[in-house]
């Protein structure tokens, strides 16, 4: 490259207006079809499992507290998640969609991306595991 025709581009570049955004800064309006994280409303809910089946990423898992309750916690794993929107295809009752507004997915610790929907009360239930067996019951053996 000569340096007479660097000179040029670096005198006709000093004195445009940068095409690139400032990003943190200044946001551009998310297009309406994109693919964010997932959302889950529990009150349509059946607990059929067909989102968790279909989900190529494996990263949806619905925890049937009681079923008759309709008692659900679900589990998505956003770090797993492809956006391929196979579980709102998949789900009959209309519980799952993908919002458009959370696509921005960065984070320090992979824990950030566990995500679980439900109410508090099933999330806490969930979170500590199985309960433990009783120490005076007879083990069978």
């Amino acid at each position: 490259m000569k340096l007479a025709t660097m000179i040029g581009d670096v005198r006709t570049s000093f004195f445009r207006k940068p095409v690139t955004q400032r990003y943190p800064f200044e946001r551009r309006e998310t297009p309406e079809r994109l693919r964010g994280l997932l959302n889950w409303n529990g009150e349509n809910c059946s607990g059929c499992n067909i989102c968790s089946m279909d989900c190529p990423a494996k990263a949806i898992e619905v925890i049937v507290i009681d079923k008759k309750a309709k008692r659900f916690v679900m589990h998505y794993q956003a770090d797993r998640c492809t956006f391929c929107a196979q579980c709102v295809f998949s789900c009959n009752h209309d519980c799952i969609s993908l919002d458009s507004n959370g696509w921005e997915l960065a984070a320090l610790a992979r824990n950030a991306f566990a995500i679980y929907y439900g109410t508090e009360d099933d999330i806490k239930y969930v979170l500590a595991g199985p309960p433990a067996p009783d120490a005076e019951a007879p083990v069978e053996g």
